[in-house]
């Protein structure tokens, strides 16, 4: 049985719903970048100077924005358009 070939575009796809309508600041992408790696949200408020709790709201007003549910689905957003 043969498998279709599957091709990947890494580029930023701005046609992707939300690329342009939603401005992330520096520090939101930053965010976003930490907890990609795997960062624990208490030590990512640590590496920017604030607390847990801040870094949670910042995520929770990042995920209103961009119309998710969850930080993963927020950081796979990022992620899909190269964001991060």
């Amino acid at each position: 049985m043969a498998y279709p070939e599957v091709v990947v575009d890494f580029r930023r796809d701005d046609s992707l719903p939300g690329a342009r309508e939603v401005d992330l600041s520096e520090d939101d992408l930053v965010l976003l970048s930490e907890l990609a790696k795997g960062v624990t949200v208490d030590r990512v408020g640590r590496r920017l100077d604030i607390s847990g709790r801040t870094v949670r709201r910042r995520l929770r007003g990042i995920c209103d924005r961009i119309g998710v549910a969850t930080a993963i689905e927020a950081v796979a957003w990022a992620a899909r358009r190269r964001l991060i």
